[in-house]
């Protein structure tokens, strides 16, 4: 399913601008590196358009924002948005204040995001500017469940349809929708959670595989989702035998993502169509 998306990473080699938070963006250019794109960080005001412009995609992450930073994304956003660039929203912890909410609204407003990615309280908070979120992970009660599956994929489907973009929520059960057909992925681990980080590289991640993909971008997306989702479940295998811990998983996660092929994945990835 997912081989060609594969093989368009690593032969074009798509250049990814990040504009992400400091806590995380040094592990969001390593996973970028090792699916076989690379990864530029910039977020000065003099050079921002500079940078997108000789960019395939761009990732805007809203962990750490600042005023500055805020005009860097919009900056940025508005110059990949005339070039037609892949564009991906994570909206870090939208509802958990009115600043990082009312940024994500501003984002939003201004630029065609062609990927929001987020977990499930982030991406209420998109669609209903009101949310439950706990901080920057998704609460409970906001949680996707086997019993609400199908409320939330058509809840993703009109969101998409809304917003024009593809809708990924992500979580125990991760949902990855335009308006007509959405993914359903199953893969991933737990201890996924207790590494900071992991869903800013995923966004990375998803920003490098549509950079490379554009004609396909859902299904990009869905590759990124599977390969994240897998490369956690092997590296919680490899702790596992070494009695390591989440330092070492993170880095057994990123070793998974550059070692990842196309067999590894048809073969891991717990994927439906719907």
């Amino acid at each position: 399913m997912f081989k060609e998306i594969l093989e368009n990473v690593n032969k074009r080699n798509p250049l990814v601008h990040c504009i992400t938070n400091y806590v995380t963006v040094n592990d969001v250019a390593n996973v970028i590196l090792a699916s076989g794109a690379s990864p530029i960080m910039a977020d000065d005001l003099n050079e921002v358009e500079e940078i997108t412009s000789i960019c395939t995609s761009l990732v805007i992450n809203i962990g750490t924002l600042n005023q500055r930073s805020i005009q860097a994304m919009l900056l940025a956003g508005k110059k990949a948005d005339r070039l037609k660039h892949s564009i991906v929203l994570d909206p870090v912890g939208a509802g958990a204040s009115a600043l990082r909410t009312d940024t994500a609204f501003d984002l939003l407003k201004n630029i065609h995001f062609t990927v929001i990615r987020g977990n499930s309280s982030e991406i209420k908070t998109i669609s209903k500017r009101s949310s439950t979120t706990k901080g920057v992970d998704a609460s409970s009660s906001d949680a996707i469940t086997v019993q609400n599956l199908k409320k939330n994929v058509l809840f993703a489907k009109t969101l998409s349809k809304d917003t024009g973009s593809i809708i990924a929520i992500t979580g125990a059960i991760d949902i990855i929708a335009d308006d007509k057909n959405a993914y359903i992925i199953r893969n991933g681990h737990p201890l996924m959670s207790k590494v900071t980080g992991t869903g800013c590289m995923l966004s990375g991640l998803i920003a490098a595989f549509a950079g490379a993909n554009p004609d396909d971008i859902l299904k990009a997306t869905a590759a990124a989702v599977c390969t994240m989702g897998l490369s956690g479940e092997i590296a919680y295998n490899k702790i596992k035998q070494i009695e390591a811990g989440t330092s070492s998983y993170r880095t057994f996660i990123i070793d998974a993502i550059s070692n990842m092929t196309y067999d590894t994945l048809k073969g891991g990835a717990k994927i439906e169509i719907i």
